[in-house]
């Protein structure tokens, strides 16, 4: 998160030890040590939230999708079934045509 190096810390903690003293720096320490520990419980928590968040959408949009797939190869069936109900009526027909073109010889 931040490019902390070994001499700034060392710089912090000289800083700190004069200002606060020897007396009060180590429960100064432990109270910014638990501060610390609270942003990163609290950063973690956020990040698994959103995280969640972004998976449930994402599978609300492929569940849409799917849906929508669905109903197109529903349609694409029912086309299917229509064509094939055409297809056999006209057949039908041109059987029923040349039935009635060949000469009756029973007669």
């Amino acid at each position: 998160m931040f490019d902390v190096g070994f001499s700034e810390l060392l710089m912090v903690g000289l800083v700190a030890l004069l200002v606060l003293g020897p007396e009060k720096l180590p429960k100064a320490a432990r109270l910014a040590g638990l501060w610390v520990g609270k942003a990163r419980t609290v950063l973690a928590t956020a990040k698994a939230e959103i995280k969640q968040e972004l998976h449930a959408e994402e599978m609300r949009q492929l569940m849409q999708q799917q849906s929508i797939t669905g109903e197109l190869e529903k349609a694409v069936q029912e086309t299917q079934s229509a064509l094939d109900d055409i297809n056999f009526n006209v057949q039908a027909v041109n059987e029923t045509n040349q039935d009635d073109d060949k000469p009756n010889t029973a007669g």
